[in-house]
């Protein structure tokens, strides 16, 4: 299926009122060719950004969205995730509070109008495919049932394009461990941390060595007895006296951990930080998506749904620059919906969906990161920016992100209290040295 016969797609449902549903939102608004609607579980804009004391589940008995922890420092400068054209106030730091974040998305979506595309309360129950009987050359429409929460009502729609932007770091992924039914102290996921105060005088174990489990690492040192960072490899950064890194885990006791060179630690508590499952709970069709393994399949550029053009995943990639690339998502996706855009062959798109697979297994990636870019993004959103014929990311994000990433790799406790400044040439620069 390609990218003719969409000129009657004007009606798009955006699922889920976070950073990539709201950047959704903005572009479609603005295209005047589309008229977007956007779904939202909760009673605020945000996604991920929006804290919450809670854990496990909301208000409403829902499990809870986000996994911001009370102390979250952004490790990217505000220069870098901006969205293109809308910056982050002069006044605050290149590193962020979380709560910053949040109050970035409240502004922008008050700039641009979006509150009015957004239907609050709203969960979306199930999406199912509507077959097309005119014109197979067409897209098929779509029902959404959803159920609002504040009116106790359940409704159904009908859009003729979907923009799915849930987000991926809500449902915790925990690895199967020999010995975790027998552990006697605190088992729990980083989705589950919200301070370092309840570790005080503890030995923590933290199962990962990523991005998470490194900055609450770092969080629980001052108060801690013993952090123990259990991860592949061994960073190069200094750390505090009281954190030493380990192997990973191999087994796990009643009073603490075994790992895999035969080492072992007692301990009180033992956090997974060990990722997230792609989760889209109102797919239930399986003929619509498969997910083996946190691989997201058929997407075309990660993105668009091969048999289903209409149907886009904005934010299914991992570890990239994420508000200016879902910019860049967006706006490919929109060109799909409105023809602009015309795709390969279903046979073309699969074959290259299967060849980027294949190239991740000789990088020695694992199935589970399917979707992590890393230094391939640059090229992605290029071209992505390329094809639906819109401006490309700057340069300078680009070698500010690189600068933060060699930074970031031997000044762990220190890097986030970096600033930054815009130079002559457009290029940042860390100021005051």
């Amino acid at each position: 299926m390609n990218g003719g016969g969409c000129a009657r797609v004007q009606r798009i449902a955006v699922i889920g009122a976070g950073a990539a549903g709201l950047c959704a939102a903005r572009h479609l608004a603005c295209s005047k060719k589309f008229k977007p609607t956007v779904f939202e579980g909760t009673d605020r804009v945000g996604g991920t950004w929006v804290y919450t004391d809670r854990t496990e589940k909301d208000e409403n008995g829902y499990p809870v969205h986000s996994s911001m922890y009370n102390d979250l420092i952004t490790n990217l400068p505000k220069q870098v995730m901006a969205f293109p054209e809308f910056p982050f106030p002069d006044s605050l730091p290149s590193f962020l509070h979380h709560t910053n974040v949040l109050g970035y998305l409240e502004n922008y979506s008050h700039h641009f109008d979006l509150l009015k595309y957004i239907k609050f309360h709203n969960y979306v129950e199930e999406i199912k495919v509507i077959p097309n009987t005119e014109n197979s050359d067409n897209f098929p429409r779509w029902e959404v049932k959803t159920f609002d929460w504040k009116q106790n009502q359940h409704e159904s729609h009908v859009f003729d394009g979907i923009m799915i932007c849930n987000g991926h770091y809500s449902v915790p992924s925990f690895p199967s461990i020999e010995g975790m039914s027998e552990f006697e102290g605190e088992i729990l996921h980083s989705h589950h941390f919200r301070t370092s105060k309840q570790y005080a005088d503890k030995t923590v174990v933290l199962f990962g060595g990523h991005a998470s489990g490194i900055d609450i690492a770092l969080q629980l040192c001052p108060v801690a007895k013993e952090v123990v960072l259990s991860h592949k490899g061994n960073l190069l950064s200094p750390f505090p006296d009281n954190l030493r890194q380990a192997p990973v885990i191999s087994k796990i006791t009643g009073n603490g951990v075994i790992f895999k060179d035969g080492t072992s630690s007692n301990c009180d508590a033992i956090m997974f930080c060990t990722g997230y499952k792609y989760t889209f709970p109102f797919l239930k069709d399986p003929i619509i998506k498969s997910v083996e393994k946190n691989r997201v399949s058929p997407l075309y550029k990660h993105l668009i749904h091969i048999h289903y053009p209409n149907l886009s995943f904005i934010g299914i990639c991992h570890t990239v620059c994420p508000f200016p690339q879902f910019r860049c998502q967006v706006l490919y996706a929109m060109g799909v919906l409105d023809g602009s855009v015309i795709l390969p062959s279903t046979e073309e798109m699969l074959l290259e969906e299967e060849n980027d697979y294949q190239k991740r297994v000789k990088q020695g990636l694992p199935f589970r990161g399917s979707h992590i870019l890393a230094n391939d993004q640059w090229a992605y959103n290029d071209e992505l920016a390329d094809l639906s014929g819109h401006e490309r990311i700057p340069d300078s994000v680009r070698l500010l992100y690189n600068l933060v990433q060699e930074r970031r790799a031997y000044n762990l406790q220190t890097y986030k209290q970096d600033e930054f400044a815009m130079a002559s040439n457009g290029h940042y620069y860390r100021s005051g040295v």
